[in-house]
């Protein structure tokens, strides 16, 4: 698997390094150095790289010859997170997992939480790793004593903290007292299976940094396969560019299979910075909030990884200005480059409005969220009052693929489209597409699955009469019908649609299939519970939470009562702190004390939420009313179009959760006209007949 004989010199192993403790004891450290260099296919390492390899190969060699027993492995590979664990220990029935901080005098809170998080990694993506004791070690190799009171949940015990002269102690405790005789065979264990499923800001880093997509997503099934969409839409492109033709790709999906990702994945693969590149392409969404996001994380991601090549640079050369170091790029030249690969499509359209753009750079436009886009009427009366384009009379669907045409040779714009996601009042929906297709560019070739025929992304209408002038080819490929988000149970979606549409019966069905449980652990597999009290729900998420995994509140933008809670639910938040600042920052999802609404949270996920089910959206005699609040009171809202919106609102909300989400239905107040208790009642026995558990 990982040996020095690999076939392909251009194959990146699981593990730099691994063997038996009869293999490491008799290699010497520099043997043991040049694999992990050869390995790496990284002949010009940084300074602390060296330094650090070689303080951690002296002290394993310590440890391995007291134990005289074990499988080691060094520089292990995390796909989905873009890194690699410093070493892991297999001995008997336990996997040590090692994070040295070589040099270090305390322990950072961030590295344990690094640690634990490639513990919880391993537990939830790697096959072997279901099962087995997980004991994750923070080494910080010149820091105190620390006392370790050991404690295992779900496989995974609590960080054991250590330095170097109690490392060795640390493992005799771990292996004499919680070995349970199930002995984990490491060559089964290191070619195990691995399952990953990365949320999107993960998914966009590690595309970004150049990993390929078959690391990062799991093959759930043929109809979910994301590298085998991505290989439709490949062949596509190529087919478009050999024949000169002008395609429009579909590719639907159920909320969280993974869209997104393909949508990242064919504008990297094809994206270029030169101008005058034939395939340059750009991603393209309408979501503020994701957008934001996304750039932040990449570039935050791009200035750590350039950081610590600065400060290598710095290093070697005593005599080199780091103002001339290659390395020194600011975080503003790193955010210029992610611009031009995430682009808001707002922009990208106003774009078409300028002089002297006759089509624009980019051969390949995907539209994230496509079926978001704005009907004639909400373009034209925004062109009309904020770019001063009077006559304006194109919707954002006919106005975007009227720019990609004005390319003379080829072109290919690809949909990503969600179902029944339109929340913004305004938005198209997907037969706007095919309406402008059909009227207006019917020499486009349509690829399609023919499951976009669905009520949730055409209505009532048919494919048949929308696209009656145009060219459609159907491709099961181009279709994903597995949720990755809740990669825990992909029945989640299901059941959100089931509630929301007053489905008592297939709620009640879907219910236990999704918080069964986990054999191995007899935990719920994705835990959907109910309160009425707030506290308990927020101490929920944090204690089931560990390491990093993100938890917050979220909340419909109509839940303007929310704030008698403590809470607040603003239009406007620093999104990019919320999803990507730690846990002391007050900003950040952490702190529960700002609601993200599905405005903000769409297209995005945290791993535990904290959701808020308000009086907006109500159940009242056996069906959901839909509410406004304005001023001081609430009054019914009866226009179709404005329900439907509300209700997909509460259909984000219930589908934004990684691994489990509580709903909290407030009591209400019987002295406060505007929470009257019988607002939220029947909501909550409404769920609570479904069989929700209530904590």
């Amino acid at each position: 698997m990982c040996n020095s004989d690999r076939k392909n010199k251009d194959t990146i192993p699981r593990a730099y390094y691994h063997g038996s403790c009869e293999k490491f004891l008799l290699a010497s450290e520099a043997e043991i150095y040049y694999e992990l260099v050869h390995n790496s296919l990284q002949f010009d390492l940084t300074v602390q790289q060296e330094q650090a390899w070689n303080e951690e190969v002296r002290i394993l060699k310590d440890v391995m010859r007291q134990l005289q027993e074990g499988h080691i492995a060094l520089e292990y590979s995390i796909p989905r997170m873009g890194k690699r664990i410093d070493a892991v220990l297999i001995i008997r029935s336990c996997v040590i997992l090692l994070e040295f901080k070589v040099f270090e005098t305390a322990y950072p809170k961030s590295a344990v939480d690094q640690v634990v998080d490639y513990a919880l990694d391993l537990h939830n993506f790697h096959e072997a790793s279901h099962t087995a004791q997980l004991f994750p070690f923070l080494v910080c190799t010149e820091a105190s004593m620390n006392t370790n009171a050991i404690s295992i949940d779900n496989g995974i015990s609590s960080p054991v903290l250590c330095c170097e002269n109690t490392l060795v102690g640390e493992i005799l405790n771990i292996v004499h007292n919680y070995d349970n005789g199930t002995v984990v065979d490491p060559v089964q264990w290191f070619n195990s299976m691995y399952k990953p499923t990365p949320t999107i800001i993960e998914a966009a880093q590690a595309l970004y940094s150049g990993h390929g997509v078959r690391e990062i997503s799991y093959k759930e099934s043929d109809e979910n396969d994301i590298a085998v969409t991505t290989a439709r839409i490949d062949k596509i492109v190529e087919d478009s560019k050999k024949n000169h033709w002008k395609s429009i790709c579909f590719v639907t999906g159920v909320p969280g299979a993974g869209k997104t990702l393909v949508g990242l994945n064919i504008a990297n693969r094809r994206h270029h910075f030169q101008e005058g590149d034939e395939e340059h392409a750009v991603f393209l969404s309408g979501n503020e909030p994701l957008v934001t996001v996304l750039r932040e994380a990449l570039t935050r991601d791009q200035v750590e990884k350039k950081k610590m090549l600065c400060t290598d640079c710095k290093a070697r050369d005593s005599n080199r200005s780091c103002a001339n170091c290659e390395y020194n790029i600011t975080k503003s030249g790193i955010f210029s480059k992610t611009k031009s690969f995430i682009q808001m499509i707002h922009w990208f359209r106003d774009d078409s409005l300028l002089e002297g753009h006759p089509a624009p750079i980019d051969k390949i436009a995907i539209f994230d969220e496509a079926q978001r886009a704005w009907k004639k009427e909400q373009l034209s009366k925004f062109m009309k009052t904020k770019k001063g384009q009077s006559h304006f009379d194109m919707s954002e669907p006919e106005c975007l693929i009227e720019y990609m045409n004005r390319h003379k040779d080829w072109a290919v714009i690809v949909c990503l489209v969600g179902g029944g996601q339109e929340i913004h009042d305004g938005e198209a929906g997907i037969a706007e597409w095919f309406n402008a297709i059909n009227e207006h560019f019917p020499s486009w070739k349509v690829f399609c699955s023919d499951r976009i025929a669905g009520y949730e992304y055409v209505g009532n209408s048919s494919i048949d009469e929308l696209l009656s002038n145009a060219e459609v080819h159907k491709c099961r490929e181009l279709h994903l019908s597995v949720s990755m988000r809740s990669f825990r149970s992909e029945l989640v979606s299901a059941f959100a649609k089931a509630i929301i549409d007053g489905e008592e019966r297939t709620a009640t069905e879907l219910y236990p299939k999704i918080i069964q449980a986990d054999p191995a652990t007899n935990k719920m597999r994705y835990p959907i519970l109910l309160t009425r009290n707030l506290q308990t729900a927020k101490e929920w998420v944090r204690n089931v939470s560990r390491g990093t995994e993100r938890y917050g509140i979220i909340a419909s933008s109509g839940a303007k009562r929310l704030r008698a809670d403590g809470v607040t639910v603003p239009k406007d938040i620093e999104i990019e702190k919320w999803f990507l600042n730690g846990k002391d920052d007050v900003n950040s999802s952490y702190f529960m004390e700002i609601a993200a609404s599905e405005f903000k949270i769409q297209g995005l996920e945290i791993d535990y939420a904290v959701v808020v089910w308000e009086a907006d959206y109500r159940y009242l005699d056996g069906k959901f009313t839909y509410n406004n609040f304005a001023g001081s009171s609430w009054s019914r809202v009866n226009n179709q179009i404005a329900q439907n919106y509300q209700k997909n609102s509460y259909r984000v909300l219930l589908t934004r959760a990684r691994q489990g989400y509580i709903i909290y239905i407030p009591k209400g107040n019987a002295e406060d006209v505007t929470r009257n208790p019988e607002y939220y009642d029947q909501t909550y026995n409404y769920l609570k007949k479904i069989g929700i558990i209530e904590i």
